[in-house]
C-alpha cells in the first residue's frame, strides 16, 4: 500500500482532486455550514482518489491479459462512441449508451453468426446467432418507435363537445375557401442570388440591398466567413427578396406580409407559406412571403436571438420598397397596395419579429444604436404570431392599439410553451379602440407543420428520432387551422368584416371548419368590463376600492403568477381555488367565491354576457401529506354554478357547462420517454385558459325579477363536483355599448 500511494505523481493528482472536491463541497449549499460541506467534500475526494488507485492497480494486470486486438477494438469503440455522443447525437448519456450496448449486442450476434457460417463452417450455430441478432434488431427498432403515444384521453375533444350554433349555421362563409380573385405569383429580389434562380434570373422586379451593419454587429468571425462564402454577400448588402401572391385587379389591395422563423439556412423556409399567400390573394389581399434565410441557423453558428431586431427591421424595409413601387417607381405596382392596411404574420422567431417590427414602425431611431434612423410609419393594423418566441430579443416589446392573434400547438417540441400569450397580456387598448386580441391553442399540433416545408419533426436528425410523432395531426390539418384563422383575421382587420369576430371569442362556433381536435381560445376587446383580473396587488380580499372578494370553504385559495411548463413566467396572474367535500356536506358548507360590488359599479343593465377565463388546476394540491388517497383528474373540466344577486334580494344561478365546453387538462409528451420530457422540457402540461361565456338571458330565464342595474354580487358556487381545482381570470361583463357601464 505504501509503495502504491507514496508516489510523486499520485500525490500531485490526489492533492488537486482533494482541493477541487473541497471547493465544490464549500459551494454546495444544502443548508449545512460551509465548513462542514467542505470537510465532506475533502473526505469524499480522498476516498475516491485512493479507491480508484487501488481498483485500477488490481484491474491493470487483468487488462494486460486481454489480447491487444480486442483491447484496442474496445477502447477505440468507446472513444468513438463518446465523441459521437458529445459532438453529434447529444442524446442524454444514459439513453445513448444503453442503446449503444443494445446495438452492440445485436451487431455482435450478427457478426458472430456470419463468421461461424462462412469461416468456421458452424452453420447451425451461425444461423441461430444471426437469426437472434436479426430478431433483436427488428424488435428493438419497432419497440423504439412503438414508444410514441398520447398521454391525453383519446376522446377528450368529444367529451368537451356541446351543441352550439356555428358561423356556418348563420350563413357565414368558411374563410379557408378560395375566393373569387385570380392569383399571380412572382418573386422580387436582388437578382444576384447564387443559390436560387427565383431570386436571380427569375425575378420580376429588382430591388436594392440594405445595410444592416448597425442592427447586426454579431455578423463577424466564423459566422461572417462561412455565410459570405455561401451567399456571396455580407451584412452591409442584405437583399430584399420575397415571394408575392397578387390578386389580379386594379387595387389598391390590403397586404399581409409573412416571415418565417429560424431553421437551417440551407433548407429555405420562405416558400412554406404559399398555402396562405395563395388563399389570401384569392380573397383580395396581397400576400408577401419574405426571405430571411441568410440570418438563420447554420453549422457555423446561430445568432442566438441577437438577430431579432434585424428580422423585424427587414420587414419594414420591404414595406419601404413597396411604398416606392406604389408611388410610381414601378408602373406595374403603382397604386396596387393599400399600405394603410397591413397585417404582419410571423412564425417561430418570425412571430417575435413581427412584434418588433410593429414597435419599430413607431420609432424614429433604432433603440440599440441611435445612429440608425427610421422613417417607416406604415398602417400596420394587426399582427399574427404562429408558435412564436417571446424571449430572444433583449428588450420586452409591449404594443398598444393593434389587433393581435397568436396560434400555438400543444405538441410543439421547439417552442414548448404558448409564448404568444405574453405579448397578448402586455398589449393594451386605449378607450374607443375597436380592435381585439385573441389566442388559439390546439392539441396535437407541432411547430414545423405550419410551414409546408418544415415537416413533422421539430428537430433534425439524430435528435428527431427521440420525438413522439404518432399523436400529431397531419400537416394538412394543421395548416387548415392556420388558413381558417389567418384568413378570417385578415378579412376582419383589413376589410372590416365583423362576421368572423365570434370565432376569435369562441373557437366552438367554427368547429365544423377545423380538424376534430381539442382547442382553447382566449379573447379580449374594449367591450368587456373586467371586474377582477388578479393583477396589481397582493390583497386576495379586494380587487379595487369598489370590489371586495371573499372565499368560503376552500382548501386552496390564492392569487398567483401562472407558470409555463418549464417554470418560466406566463406574465399573467390568476386565481386558484381548490375544494373537497363529501356528498353529505350541508348547503352552508359548499365552497363559494364571492365578488361584491359597491354602489358605483352596480349598473350592468346594458350587459348581455358574463365572461370569465378558466382552466383546470392541479388536483394534487388537495392531497395532504398524510393522505394516501389517490386523486385523479377527470377527463373533462370541473363544473360549477354562477349566481348573480341584486340589491333587492333577487338571484339567478346558471351552471357553467350549460353554455360552455368544460376545459380539461391537455397533456403532452414531446419525446418517446417521460424522463426525457421531465429533463428537457418540464411538466407534461401547463395552464392554458379558455374564455367562457354565459349570456345574461340565461340568468333572466331563471328569474325575470333579477335586475342587473342593481347588481350586488357575482357568486361562483362549487356545487357540481365534490372536489376539484380551477384557475380563473378576467371575470367581467360584455355589452354592445361599453359606455353605458361607465
Amino acid at each position: 500500500m505504501k509503495n502504491l500511494l507514496l508516489k510523486p505523481v499520485f500525490i500531485a493528482v490526489a492533492i488537486l482532486v482533494i482541493i477541487l472536491f473541497g471547493v465544490a463541497g464549500y459551494h454546495y449549499d444544502v443548508g449545512y455550514p460551509a465548513w462542514v460541506m467542505m470537510a465532506t467534500g475533502i473526505l469524499i475526494g480522498s476516498i475516491l482518489v485512493i479507491a480508484l488507485k487501488l481498483l485500477l492497480t488490481w484491474i491493470l494486470p487483468i487488462i494486460k491479459k486481454i489480447p491487444l486486438p480486442l483491447l484496442t477494438s474496445l477502447l477505440g469503440g468507446l472513444i468513438s462512441f463518446y465523441l459521437l455522443r458529445e459532438f453529434a447525437f447529444r442524446w442524454p448519456s444514459q439513453l445513448f449508451y444503453a442503446l449503444v450496448v443494445f446495438g452492440f449486442i445485436c451487431t455482435a450476434l450478427l457478426v458472430f453468426g456470419m463468421w461461424n457460417i462462412f469461416l468456421n463452417n458452424k452453420k447451425t450455430l451461425g444461423a441461430v446467432l444471426a437469426v437472434v441478432g436479426v430478431l433483436l434488431t427488428v424488435f428493438g427498432f419497432y419497440g423504439f418507435n412503438g414508444l410514441d403515444g398520447d398521454p391525453s384521453a383519446p376522446d377528450l375533444s368529444k367529451q368537451e363537445n356541446i351543441d352550439v350554433t356555428t358561423l356556418a349555421d348563420m350563413g357565414v362563409q368558411n374563410p379557408s375557401n378560395k375566393g373569387n380573385f385570380e392569383v399571380e405569383v412572382f418573386t422580387y429580389g436582388s437578382g444576384t442570388d447564387k443559390k436560387r434562380s427565383e431570386y436571380a434570373t427569375a425575378i420580376k422586379l429588382k430591388t436594392p440591398t440594405v445595410d444592416a451593419t448597425r442592427l447586426l454587429p454579431e455578423w463577424k468571425g466564423k459566422k461572417k466567413k462561412w455565410r459570405e462564402k455561401y451567399w456571396g454577400f455580407g451584412v452591409d448588402s442584405f437583399p430584399l427578396n420575397a415571394r408575392v401572391y397578387m390578386p389580379k385587379g386594379k387595387g389598391p389591395f390590403p397586404m399581409v406580409m409573412m416571415v418565417h422563423g429560424n431553421h437551417s439556412m440551407l433548407d429555405y423556409s420562405d416558400g412554406g407559406y404559399a398555402y396562405l399567400g395563395e388563399l389570401l390573394a384569392s380573397r383580395g389581399i396581397i400576400g408577401v412571403s419574405v426571405d430571411e434565410n441568410f440570418i438563420n441557423g447554420h453549422w457555423s453558428g446561430d445568432f442566438m436571438g441577437k438577430e431579432m431586431p434585424t428580422r423585424g427591421w427587414l420587414l419594414l424595409k420591404h414595406l419601404e420598397q413597396w411604398r416606392e413601387w406604389n408611388n410610381g417607381v414601378s408602373p406595374e405596382l403603382n397604386g396596387k397596395v393599400d399600405l394603410d392596411n397591413v397585417v404582419l404574420v410571423g412564425h417561430s422567431r418570425g412571430g417575435e419579429a413581427v412584434s418588433i417590427a410593429a414597435a419599430f414602425n413607431q420609432l424614429d431611431r433604432f433603440p440599440d444604436d441611435g445612429n440608425e434612423t427610421f422613417d417607416f410609419g406604415f398602417g400596420i393594423k394587426g399582427i399574427v404570431t404562429i408558435a412564436p418566441t417571446d424571449y430572444r430579443y433583449n428588450r420586452e416589446i409591449s404594443l398598444k392599439d393593434i389587433n393581435y392573434l397568436s396560434i400555438q400547438g400543444a405538441f410543439d417540441s421547439d417552442e414548448t410553451s404558448f409564448w404568444g400569450m405574453r405579448p397578448y397580456h402586455r398589449l393594451e387598448f386605449s378607450e374607443g379602440f375597436e380592435g381585439f386580441k385573441a389566442g388559439l391553442y390546439m392539441n396535437h399540433a407541432n411547430h414545423g407543420q405550419f410551414n409546408s416545408t418544415w415537416g413533422r419533426s421539430d428537430f433534425g436528425a439524430p435528435m428527431k428520432w427521440l420525438l413522439n410523432l404518432d399523436p400529431l395531426v397531419t400537416g394538412e390539418e394543421q395548416r387548415q387551422v392556420a388558413q381558417v384563422y389567418v384568413s378570417a383575421f385578415a378579412v376582419a382587420v383589413l376589410k372590416g368584416n365583423t362576421d368572423y369576430r365570434p370565432m376569435f371569442k369562441n373557437v366552438d362556433v367554427v368547429n365544423n371548419w377545423l380538424p376534430k381536435e381539442t382547442y382553447r381560445s382566449q379573447y379580449a376587446d374594449n367591450h368587456k368590463k373586467v371586474l377582477v383580473d388578479f393583477e396589481g396587488d397582493i390583497d386576495v380580499t379586494k380587487a379595487s376600492n369598489s370590489i371586495a372578494l371573499n372565499a368560503k370553504n376552500f382548501k386552496v385559495w390564492r392569487e398567483t403568477e401562472l407558470e409555463s411548463r418549464d417554470g418560466g413566467s406566463q406574465q399573467n396572474n390568476a386565481l386558484v381555488l381548490g375544494w373537497k367535500y363529501d356528498k353529505s356536506t350541508s348547503v352552508d358548507s359548499i365552497p363559494v367565491y364571492q365578488i361584491v360590488l359597491l354602489d358605483s359599479l352596480k349598473n350592468f343593465s346594458e350587459a348581455d354576457t358574463l365572461a370569465l377565463s378558466m382552466a383546470m388546476g392541479d388536483i394534487s394540491e388537495l392531497k395532504s401529506n398524510d393522505d394516501d388517497e389517490q386523486l385523479e383528474s377527470p377527463e373533462k373540466g370541473f363544473n360549477f354554478s354562477i349566481m348573480l344577486k341584486d340589491s333587492l334580494g333577487n338571484s339567478a344561478s346558471v351552471a357553467l357547462d350549460q353554455n360552455n365546453r368544460l376545459p380539461g387538462i391537455i397533456k403532452t409528451r414531446f419525446t418517446k420517454f417521460k424522463f426525457l420530457d421531465k429533463d428537457m422540457v418540464g411538466e407534461p402540461s401547463e395552464v392554458q385558459l379558455k374564455s367562457c361565456y354565459i349570456p345574461v338571458s340565461a340568468f333572466r330565464s331563471q328569474n325575470y325579477s333579477l335586475q342587473l342595474g342593481k347588481l350586488q354580487s357575482i357568486n361562483l358556487v362549487f356545487d357540481k363536483d365534490s372536489l376539484g381545482v380551477v384557475v380563473l381570470d378576467d371575470i367581467g361583463f360584455y355589452s354592445k355599448n361599453r359606455s353605458a357601464e361607465e
